[in-house]
C-alpha cells in the first residue's frame, strides 16, 4: 500500500487556526464502518450516540509548555529547544535549532538562569540528549518560562487567555509535546452527562511526541518506521474495560493515541492487561483490531500515519469519501478542528 493512497486536497482556509469559544460546539461527523453512511451533529450531542454499558477511554497526558527560548552560555547565541521525551531523571531528548551550535558539552541558559542545560550527545535523527539543572520543581519552571509547541500548521501563538485550550480538561500526567486533540472537545459538563447515561470513563496515558507530525517519507508505507511513545494502562483501567467487554458494551477510544495504547496492551482474545512501556505500533489498512469498537478522532493530515490508522479502522474508501464530504460541508480540520465518531 502506497503513501499516495492516503492523499486528499484540503483548502488552506479549512485548517482551524484557533479554538472555538466553547469546546463542545465543534461539529461531529458520524461514520458507519459497515456502510460508509455519514451524519452531522454537534459534539455536545455525543451522549446520544453512546449506550449504557459502553466504556469511553481517554488519554490523560498533559501537554508540557515544551518550547524553550534561551542562549548559549559562552557566546550568547540564541537557541530554541523543544522537549520530546524524558529519558531519565533530568535527561530529555530535545529537538533544537540551530542544531549546529549544540555539540556535546555545550551549555545553554533559559529563563534568566532559572533553567540550564548541557548537551550530552547527538542521537539518531539529529536530536540531542540534554541534562537540565534547576532548583525547585522542573514542571513548575516549564509552566513559568515555556511555551506550548503548537503544530506547524497553526500560524499564530495562543494568547494568555487561550493557553488552556491546547489542553484537555482532564489532562493530568505531564509529558506530551502535542495534545491528544480528539479530547479537546470535552467539557466537565459533557463528561458528567456521559457518566449519567451509564457509560464508564477510563483513562490511559500516552505521552504524545512531535513524531506524530513527522511525515511519511517512503512511498511503500510498510517501510515506514514509527516513532515510539511512552504509555501506561493501569490495573483499574484494565478492569473497567474488561468489565465493559464482558457485559457487551463497546470500548470507544478517544483519539488515535488512546487507540494505539489500547491495541498495544490488548490480548488476542479482546481483553486488555495492565501495561507500561514504549509503543511504536503502526496501524494501517490490513491491521486486525483486537479491542476497540468505535473511535472518536479529529480530521488528519493527508498521507499521515494518523489517517492511515483511521483508514485501517473504517476503510480507506469510506474515510476518504467522508473527508471529501467534510470539505464540501466546510468542516474545520486538524488540531483545533471538528471531530468524527466512527462506529
Amino acid at each position: 500500500m502506497n503513501k499516495s493512497d492516503f492523499f486528499y486536497e484540503l483548502p488552506q482556509e479549512l485548517i482551524a487556526q484557533e479554538p472555538l469559544k466553547e469546546r463542545d460546539l465543534s461539529r461531529l461527523m458520524t461514520l458507519s464502518r459497515s456502510t460508509g453512511e455519514t451524519g452531522h451533529r454537534q459534539f455536545r450531542e455525543l451522549p446520544d450516540l453512546l449506550n449504557p454499558g459502553d466504556c469511553l477511554v481517554l488519554n490523560d497526558s498533559r501537554v508540557l509548555p515544551a518550547r524553550l527560548y534561551g542562549f548559549r552560555e559562552k557566546t550568547g547565541g540564541h537557541i530554541e529547544f523543544v522537549l520530546l521525551n524524558k529519558r531519565e531523571d533530568d535527561v530529555w531528548e530535545v529537538l533544537l535549532k540551530p542544531g549546529r551550535i549544540a555539540r556535546p558539552g555545550t551549555r545553554f541558559v533559559f529563563g534568566e538562569g532559572l533553567l540550564r542545560a548541557e548537551i550530552l550527545e547527538v542521537i539518531e535523527g539529529g536530536n540531542r540528549l540534554a541534562r537540565f539543572e534547576y532548583e525547585g520543581n522542573f514542571y513548575e519552571l516549564l509552566e513559568k518560562i515555556g511555551e506550548m509547541p503548537l503544530p506547524h500548521y497553526i500560524r499564530r501563538r495562543l494568547g494568555d487567555d487561550e493557553k488552556d485550550r491546547y489542553q484537555t480538561v482532564y489532562a493530568k500526567e505531564p509529558g506530551s509535546a502535542a495534545a491528544p486533540t480528539a479530547g479537546l472537545h470535552f467539557t466537565p459538563e459533557l463528561l458528567e452527562r456521559i457518566r449519567q447515561k451509564g457509560v464508564d470513563i477510563a483513562f490511559v496515558t500516552l505521552h504524545v511526541g512531535l513524531g506524530t507530525f513527522r511525515p511519511v517519507k517512503v512511498e511503500d508505507i510498510t517501510q515506514h518506521v514509527m516513532h515510539t511513545e511512552h504509555y501506561e494502562l493501569s490495573p483499574q483501567t484494565a478492569e473497567t474495560i474488561n468489565r465493559a467487554k464482558r457485559r457487551g458494551g463497546r470500548v470507544i477510544a478517544v483519539g488515535t493515541t488512546s487507540c494505539r495504547t489500547l491495541e498495544t496492551a490488548a490480548r488476542p482474545d479482546g481483553s486488555v492487561v495492565p501495561a507500561e512501556g514504549w509503543t511504536g505500533i503502526f496501524i494501517y489498512p490490513g491491521y486486525r483490531f483486537k479491542l476497540i469498537d468505535a473511535l472518536i478522532t479529529n480530521f488528519h493530515l493527508p498521507e499521515s500515519t494518523l489517517i492511515m490508522l483511521v483508514s485501517a479502522f473504517a476503510g480507506r474508501e469510506h474515510v476518504l469519501d467522508a473527508y471529501g464530504e467534510a470539505i464540501r460541508e466546510r468542516y474545520r480540520f486538524y488540531s483545533f478542528g471538528d471531530a468524527m465518531f466512527i462506529y
